[in-house]
Protein backbone atom coordinates (compact mmCIF):
# COMPACT_ATOMS: atom_id res chain seq x y z
CA UNK A 1 0.00 0.00 0.00
CA UNK A 2 1.50 3.37 -0.99
CA UNK A 3 2.56 5.66 1.83
CA UNK A 4 1.22 9.17 2.36
CA UNK A 5 4.51 10.63 1.08
CA UNK A 6 4.24 8.58 -2.12
CA UNK A 7 0.67 9.75 -2.61
CA UNK A 8 1.68 13.38 -2.10
CA UNK A 9 4.64 12.99 -4.47
CA UNK A 10 2.39 11.45 -7.10
CA UNK A 11 -0.20 14.19 -6.71
CA UNK A 12 2.48 16.88 -6.96
CA UNK A 13 3.87 15.25 -10.11
CA UNK A 14 0.50 15.69 -11.83
CA UNK A 15 0.76 19.48 -11.27
CA UNK A 16 4.23 19.71 -12.83
CA UNK A 17 5.33 19.41 -16.46
CA UNK A 18 5.83 15.79 -17.52
CA UNK A 19 9.24 16.68 -18.98
CA UNK A 20 10.59 17.44 -15.49
CA UNK A 21 13.06 14.72 -14.50
CA UNK A 22 13.00 13.03 -11.12
CA UNK A 23 16.48 14.31 -10.26
CA UNK A 24 15.28 17.86 -10.96
CA UNK A 25 12.63 17.80 -8.21
CA UNK A 26 15.22 18.92 -5.65
CA UNK A 27 15.61 22.14 -7.68
CA UNK A 28 12.06 23.01 -6.68
CA UNK A 29 13.05 22.96 -3.03
CA UNK A 30 16.43 24.72 -2.79
CA UNK A 31 17.94 27.46 -4.98
CA UNK A 32 21.58 26.45 -4.52
CA UNK A 33 21.01 23.30 -6.62
CA UNK A 34 20.35 25.39 -9.73
CA UNK A 35 22.81 25.68 -12.59
CA UNK A 36 24.53 28.98 -13.31
CA UNK A 37 22.39 29.69 -16.39
CA UNK A 38 19.13 28.78 -14.66
CA UNK A 39 20.06 31.05 -11.76
CA UNK A 40 20.90 33.90 -14.13
CA UNK A 41 17.68 33.59 -16.11
CA UNK A 42 15.55 33.23 -12.99
CA UNK A 43 17.19 36.23 -11.35
CA UNK A 44 16.60 38.33 -14.47
CA UNK A 45 12.94 37.28 -14.65
CA UNK A 46 12.38 38.01 -10.96
CA UNK A 47 13.86 41.52 -11.19
CA UNK A 48 11.86 42.31 -14.33
CA UNK A 49 8.64 41.26 -12.61
CA UNK A 50 9.58 43.24 -9.52
CA UNK A 51 9.97 46.32 -11.70
CA UNK A 52 6.62 45.63 -13.37
CA UNK A 53 4.84 45.42 -10.01
CA UNK A 54 6.73 48.48 -8.77
CA UNK A 55 5.42 50.42 -11.76
CA UNK A 56 1.83 49.30 -11.13
CA UNK A 57 2.04 50.13 -7.42
CA UNK A 58 3.65 53.49 -8.13
CA UNK A 59 0.71 54.38 -10.37
CA UNK A 60 -2.16 52.88 -8.36
CA UNK A 61 -1.07 53.68 -4.79
CA UNK A 62 -1.57 57.48 -4.96
CA UNK A 63 -4.83 57.13 -6.91
CA UNK A 64 -6.47 55.42 -3.93
CA UNK A 65 -5.60 58.53 -1.93
CA UNK A 66 -8.65 60.17 -3.52
CA UNK A 67 -10.81 57.65 -1.66
CA UNK A 68 -9.03 58.51 1.60
CA UNK A 69 -9.74 62.18 0.96
CA UNK A 70 -13.47 61.51 0.54
CA UNK A 71 -14.21 59.02 3.33
CA UNK A 72 -11.75 59.87 6.14
CA UNK A 73 -11.76 62.99 8.34
CA UNK A 74 -8.93 65.46 8.58
CA UNK A 75 -6.12 64.95 9.68
CA UNK A 76 -6.46 61.15 9.16
CA UNK A 77 -6.75 61.41 5.38
CA UNK A 78 -3.72 63.72 5.26
CA UNK A 79 -1.59 61.20 7.15
CA UNK A 80 -2.74 58.35 4.91
CA UNK A 81 -2.10 60.34 1.74
CA UNK A 82 1.37 61.20 3.06
CA UNK A 83 2.09 57.51 3.62
CA UNK A 84 0.86 56.77 0.10
CA UNK A 85 3.07 59.41 -1.48
CA UNK A 86 6.09 58.09 0.40
CA UNK A 87 5.27 54.57 -0.76
CA UNK A 88 4.84 55.83 -4.32
CA UNK A 89 8.26 57.49 -4.21
CA UNK A 90 9.80 54.29 -2.87
CA UNK A 91 8.22 52.24 -5.67
CA UNK A 92 9.52 54.75 -8.22
CA UNK A 93 13.05 54.44 -6.81
CA UNK A 94 12.78 50.65 -6.96
CA UNK A 95 11.70 50.86 -10.59
CA UNK A 96 14.49 53.24 -11.58
CA UNK A 97 17.39 51.90 -9.53
CA UNK A 98 17.04 48.14 -9.89
CA UNK A 99 18.21 46.59 -13.15
CA UNK A 100 18.56 42.86 -13.85
CA UNK A 101 22.20 41.74 -13.76
CA UNK A 102 21.76 37.99 -13.45
CA UNK A 103 22.62 37.99 -9.73
CA UNK A 104 20.30 36.00 -7.50
CA UNK A 105 21.21 38.13 -4.50
CA UNK A 106 20.29 41.21 -6.52
CA UNK A 107 16.94 39.59 -7.25
CA UNK A 108 16.47 38.85 -3.53
CA UNK A 109 17.14 42.50 -2.70
CA UNK A 110 14.63 43.64 -5.30
CA UNK A 111 11.91 41.29 -3.99
CA UNK A 112 12.67 42.30 -0.39
CA UNK A 113 12.31 45.98 -1.27
CA UNK A 114 9.13 45.35 -3.25
CA UNK A 115 7.40 43.66 -0.32
CA UNK A 116 8.95 45.82 2.41
CA UNK A 117 7.41 49.01 1.01
CA UNK A 118 3.72 47.97 1.17
CA UNK A 119 4.36 46.00 4.38
CA UNK A 120 5.63 49.10 6.16
CA UNK A 121 2.71 51.06 4.68
CA UNK A 122 0.31 48.41 6.00
CA UNK A 123 1.78 48.50 9.52
CA UNK A 124 1.77 52.30 9.63
CA UNK A 125 -1.76 52.69 8.22
CA UNK A 126 -3.17 49.85 10.36
CA UNK A 127 -1.75 51.43 13.50
CA UNK A 128 -3.01 54.87 12.49
CA UNK A 129 -6.53 53.68 11.68
CA UNK A 130 -6.75 51.84 15.00
CA UNK A 131 -6.62 55.16 16.88
CA UNK A 132 -9.77 56.62 15.27
CA UNK A 133 -13.46 56.04 15.75
CA UNK A 134 -14.72 55.59 12.20
CA UNK A 135 -18.18 56.03 10.73
CA UNK A 136 -19.90 53.33 8.69
CA UNK A 137 -18.50 54.47 5.34
CA UNK A 138 -15.00 55.13 6.62
CA UNK A 139 -15.01 51.79 8.48
CA UNK A 140 -15.75 50.00 5.21
CA UNK A 141 -12.87 51.81 3.53
CA UNK A 142 -10.58 51.03 6.47
CA UNK A 143 -11.46 47.34 6.15
CA UNK A 144 -9.87 47.42 2.71
CA UNK A 145 -6.52 48.17 4.34
CA UNK A 146 -6.77 44.91 6.28
CA UNK A 147 -6.70 42.96 3.03
CA UNK A 148 -3.38 44.42 1.88
CA UNK A 149 -1.40 41.44 3.31
CA UNK A 150 -3.59 39.13 1.24
CA UNK A 151 -2.76 41.09 -1.90
CA UNK A 152 0.94 40.88 -1.09
CA UNK A 153 0.72 37.15 -0.40
CA UNK A 154 -1.07 36.56 -3.70
CA UNK A 155 1.63 38.60 -5.45
CA UNK A 156 4.18 35.87 -4.68
CA UNK A 157 2.52 33.74 -7.37
CA UNK A 158 4.03 35.92 -10.10
CA UNK A 159 7.59 34.80 -9.25
CA UNK A 160 9.29 31.44 -10.06
CA UNK A 161 10.42 30.67 -6.51
CA UNK A 162 11.63 27.56 -4.75
CA UNK A 163 9.74 26.17 -1.77
CA UNK A 164 12.35 27.57 0.62
CA UNK A 165 12.16 31.06 -0.90
CA UNK A 166 8.36 30.94 -0.77
CA UNK A 167 8.40 29.90 2.86
CA UNK A 168 10.76 32.72 3.84
CA UNK A 169 8.78 35.44 2.05
CA UNK A 170 5.39 34.14 3.20
CA UNK A 171 6.64 33.93 6.80
CA UNK A 172 7.88 37.52 6.62
CA UNK A 173 4.46 38.72 5.42
CA UNK A 174 2.65 36.74 8.12
CA UNK A 175 5.02 38.12 10.72
CA UNK A 176 4.31 41.68 9.53
CA UNK A 177 0.60 40.99 9.87
CA UNK A 178 1.16 39.76 13.44
CA UNK A 179 3.26 42.83 14.26
CA UNK A 180 0.49 45.11 13.01
CA UNK A 181 -1.99 43.25 15.23
CA UNK A 182 0.29 43.60 18.25
CA UNK A 183 0.68 47.36 17.73
CA UNK A 184 -3.11 47.79 17.76
CA UNK A 185 -3.74 45.23 20.50
CA UNK A 186 -6.22 47.31 22.47
CA UNK A 187 -8.57 47.99 19.57
CA UNK A 188 -7.99 44.82 17.54
CA UNK A 189 -11.05 42.98 16.22
CA UNK A 190 -9.78 39.47 16.94
CA UNK A 191 -12.39 37.48 14.95
CA UNK A 192 -11.72 39.55 11.83
CA UNK A 193 -7.96 39.34 12.33
CA UNK A 194 -8.08 35.56 12.77
CA UNK A 195 -10.18 35.17 9.63
CA UNK A 196 -7.82 37.30 7.56
CA UNK A 197 -4.76 35.53 8.99
CA UNK A 198 -6.21 32.11 8.17
CA UNK A 199 -7.05 33.28 4.66
CA UNK A 200 -3.48 34.52 4.28
CA UNK A 201 -2.21 31.03 5.18
CA UNK A 202 -4.45 29.46 2.55
CA UNK A 203 -3.32 31.96 -0.09
CA UNK A 204 0.30 31.25 0.86
CA UNK A 205 -0.24 27.58 0.05
CA UNK A 206 -1.85 28.34 -3.30
CA UNK A 207 0.83 30.85 -4.31
CA UNK A 208 3.54 28.35 -3.34
CA UNK A 209 2.05 25.83 -5.77
CA UNK A 210 1.82 28.51 -8.47
CA UNK A 211 5.44 29.57 -7.95
CA UNK A 212 6.70 25.98 -7.97
CA UNK A 213 4.76 25.28 -11.16
CA UNK A 214 6.33 28.32 -12.82
CA UNK A 215 9.78 27.24 -11.66
CA UNK A 216 9.24 23.68 -12.91
CA UNK A 217 8.33 24.89 -16.41
CA UNK A 218 11.32 27.23 -16.33
CA UNK A 219 13.68 24.38 -15.38
CA UNK A 220 12.42 22.30 -18.29
CA UNK A 221 12.56 25.15 -20.82
CA UNK A 222 16.04 26.27 -19.75
CA UNK A 223 17.36 22.69 -19.89
CA UNK A 224 15.93 22.18 -23.36
CA UNK A 225 17.31 25.53 -24.53
CA UNK A 226 20.83 25.25 -23.13
CA UNK A 227 21.63 21.56 -23.64
CA UNK A 228 22.80 19.84 -26.79
CA UNK A 229 20.16 17.11 -27.31
CA UNK A 230 22.65 14.57 -28.68
CA UNK A 231 25.47 14.70 -26.11
CA UNK A 232 23.82 16.22 -23.05
CA UNK A 233 26.54 18.88 -22.84
CA UNK A 234 25.83 22.59 -23.01
CA UNK A 235 24.97 23.99 -26.43
CA UNK A 236 27.25 26.59 -27.99
CA UNK A 237 25.04 29.61 -27.31
CA UNK A 238 24.59 28.77 -23.63
CA UNK A 239 28.27 27.83 -23.39
CA UNK A 240 29.26 31.29 -24.56
CA UNK A 241 27.12 32.75 -21.76
CA UNK A 242 28.84 30.49 -19.24
CA UNK A 243 32.26 31.48 -20.54
CA UNK A 244 31.44 35.17 -20.24
CA UNK A 245 30.05 34.73 -16.72
CA UNK A 246 33.15 32.79 -15.66
CA UNK A 247 35.37 35.39 -17.34
CA UNK A 248 33.68 38.21 -15.42
CA UNK A 249 34.04 36.28 -12.15
CA UNK A 250 37.69 35.51 -12.89
CA UNK A 251 38.47 39.16 -13.64
CA UNK A 252 36.60 40.36 -10.57
CA UNK A 253 38.43 38.01 -8.18
CA UNK A 254 41.69 37.82 -10.16
CA UNK A 255 41.59 34.03 -10.38
CA UNK A 256 42.60 31.60 -13.08
CA UNK A 257 40.32 30.54 -15.93
CA UNK A 258 41.37 27.81 -18.35
CA UNK A 259 39.63 26.89 -21.60
CA UNK A 260 40.35 23.73 -23.59
CA UNK A 261 39.09 23.17 -27.13
CA UNK A 262 38.96 19.49 -28.14
CA UNK A 263 38.45 18.33 -31.71
CA UNK A 264 38.06 14.59 -32.30
CA UNK A 265 40.66 13.23 -34.71
CA UNK A 266 39.54 11.83 -38.07
CA UNK A 267 35.89 11.97 -37.04
CA UNK A 268 34.59 12.51 -40.55
CA UNK A 269 36.06 9.15 -41.49
CA UNK A 270 33.70 7.53 -38.95
CA UNK A 271 30.67 9.03 -40.72
CA UNK A 272 32.01 8.01 -44.14
CA UNK A 273 32.88 4.42 -43.18
CA UNK A 274 30.22 3.53 -40.63
CA UNK A 275 27.41 6.05 -41.17
CA UNK A 276 26.08 9.02 -39.26
CA UNK A 277 24.29 6.88 -36.67
CA UNK A 278 27.60 5.38 -35.66
CA UNK A 279 29.10 8.86 -35.56
CA UNK A 280 26.27 10.07 -33.32
CA UNK A 281 26.84 7.10 -31.00
CA UNK A 282 30.54 8.06 -30.70
CA UNK A 283 29.61 11.66 -29.90
CA UNK A 284 27.07 10.57 -27.27
CA UNK A 285 29.62 8.31 -25.60
CA UNK A 286 32.29 11.01 -25.72
CA UNK A 287 29.90 13.55 -24.17
CA UNK A 288 29.03 11.10 -21.37
CA UNK A 289 32.73 10.47 -20.81
CA UNK A 290 33.49 14.18 -20.43
CA UNK A 291 30.59 14.78 -18.06
CA UNK A 292 31.55 11.78 -15.94
CA UNK A 293 35.29 12.36 -15.65
CA UNK A 294 35.64 16.13 -15.29
CA UNK A 295 35.25 18.08 -12.06
CA UNK A 296 31.84 19.27 -10.92
CA UNK A 297 32.97 22.89 -11.27
CA UNK A 298 33.93 22.45 -14.95
CA UNK A 299 31.50 23.12 -17.78
CA UNK A 300 31.42 21.08 -21.00
CA UNK A 301 29.84 22.38 -24.18
CA UNK A 302 29.56 21.18 -27.73
CA UNK A 303 31.16 23.87 -29.83
CA UNK A 304 29.99 22.39 -33.11
CA UNK A 305 30.29 19.10 -34.98
CA UNK A 306 33.00 17.05 -33.28
CA UNK A 307 34.48 20.04 -31.38
CA UNK A 308 33.95 20.40 -27.62
CA UNK A 309 34.99 23.06 -25.11
CA UNK A 310 35.85 22.56 -21.43
CA UNK A 311 35.66 25.65 -19.20
CA UNK A 312 37.67 25.29 -16.00
CA UNK A 313 37.17 28.13 -13.46
CA UNK A 314 39.69 28.81 -10.67
CA UNK A 315 42.25 26.80 -12.64
CA UNK A 316 45.72 27.81 -13.80
CA UNK A 317 47.61 26.29 -16.74
CA UNK A 318 49.35 23.57 -14.72
CA UNK A 319 46.15 22.49 -13.00
CA UNK A 320 44.32 22.43 -16.33
CA UNK A 321 47.00 20.18 -17.83
CA UNK A 322 46.62 17.76 -14.94
CA UNK A 323 42.84 17.66 -15.48
CA UNK A 324 43.25 16.97 -19.21
CA UNK A 325 46.03 14.42 -18.66
CA UNK A 326 43.81 12.51 -16.23
CA UNK A 327 40.92 12.64 -18.70
CA UNK A 328 43.06 11.31 -21.56
CA UNK A 329 44.60 8.55 -19.42
CA UNK A 330 41.12 7.24 -18.70
CA UNK A 331 40.44 7.10 -22.43
CA UNK A 332 38.15 9.17 -24.59
CA UNK A 333 36.17 6.23 -25.95
CA UNK A 334 36.49 3.92 -28.90
CA UNK A 335 35.75 4.21 -32.59
CA UNK A 336 33.32 1.78 -34.25
CA UNK A 337 36.27 -0.36 -35.40
CA UNK A 338 37.51 -0.74 -31.81
CA UNK A 339 40.49 1.61 -32.05
CA UNK A 340 40.90 4.31 -29.35
CA UNK A 341 39.24 7.67 -29.91
CA UNK A 342 41.71 10.54 -29.79
CA UNK A 343 41.47 14.32 -29.86
CA UNK A 344 43.61 17.34 -30.65
CA UNK A 345 43.46 19.79 -27.76
CA UNK A 346 44.23 23.48 -27.55
CA UNK A 347 44.54 24.94 -24.05
CA UNK A 348 44.60 28.62 -23.02
CA UNK A 349 44.51 30.29 -19.59
CA UNK A 350 43.52 33.86 -18.80
CA UNK A 351 46.35 34.86 -16.46
CA UNK A 352 49.30 33.13 -18.12
CA UNK A 353 48.29 34.12 -21.63
CA UNK A 354 47.36 37.71 -20.69
CA UNK A 355 44.14 37.63 -22.70
CA UNK A 356 41.87 40.68 -22.58
CA UNK A 357 38.48 39.11 -23.26
CA UNK A 358 36.69 35.80 -23.24
CA UNK A 359 36.58 35.88 -27.05
CA UNK A 360 40.36 36.31 -27.19
CA UNK A 361 40.82 33.42 -24.76
CA UNK A 362 38.60 31.21 -26.89
CA UNK A 363 40.36 32.24 -30.10
CA UNK A 364 43.75 31.37 -28.58
CA UNK A 365 42.53 27.90 -27.58
CA UNK A 366 41.20 27.46 -31.13
CA UNK A 367 44.56 28.40 -32.70
CA UNK A 368 46.40 25.98 -30.46
CA UNK A 369 43.94 23.20 -31.27
CA UNK A 370 44.62 23.68 -34.98
CA UNK A 371 48.37 23.65 -34.27
CA UNK A 372 47.93 20.37 -32.37
CA UNK A 373 46.22 18.92 -35.44
CA UNK A 374 48.93 20.23 -37.77
CA UNK A 375 51.58 18.74 -35.50
CA UNK A 376 50.28 15.19 -35.81
CA UNK A 377 46.96 15.04 -33.90
CA UNK A 378 46.38 13.32 -30.54
CA UNK A 379 48.27 16.18 -28.93
CA UNK A 380 47.83 18.90 -26.35
CA UNK A 381 49.06 22.36 -27.33
CA UNK A 382 49.59 24.95 -24.59
CA UNK A 383 51.97 27.47 -26.23
CA UNK A 384 55.61 28.18 -25.45
CA UNK A 385 57.11 30.73 -23.08
CA UNK A 386 58.46 32.70 -26.01
CA UNK A 387 54.96 33.14 -27.39
CA UNK A 388 55.30 30.51 -30.14
CA UNK A 389 52.91 27.60 -30.14
CA UNK A 390 54.26 24.31 -28.78
CA UNK A 391 52.55 21.02 -29.51
CA UNK A 392 53.07 18.13 -27.11
CA UNK A 393 51.51 14.67 -26.90
CA UNK A 394 49.21 14.21 -23.91
CA UNK A 395 50.56 12.25 -20.97
CA UNK A 396 49.78 8.55 -20.78
CA UNK A 397 50.25 6.49 -17.68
Amino acid sequence: MPSLIDLLRGRLATLLPSELRAEELVKLLLPHRHSMLLTQRRATLIVNRVRLLAFLFAVLTPIWGLVDLVVFPYPLWLSLVTFRLLACAAFACLLLLHRPNGSLYGAYRAVACLFAIPTLFYIASHTLLGGYQLTELSAVAAAGYAFLPLLLMAGLAIFPLTLLENAVLASALLLAQAVAAYLSWATLDWPSFAAVFWLALLIAGVTALASLSQLAFMIVLVRQAIRDPLTGTFARASGQEILQLQWDTSRRHDTGLAVALLDLDHFKAINHRFGHEAGDAVLREFGRHLLATLRSTDSVLRWGGEAFVIIMPDTDMDQARLVLDRMVRRGLGVRPDGTPLTASIGLAERCRDFTESSAELMALADRRMHLAKASGRNRLCTGGEDGTALAEPPSHA
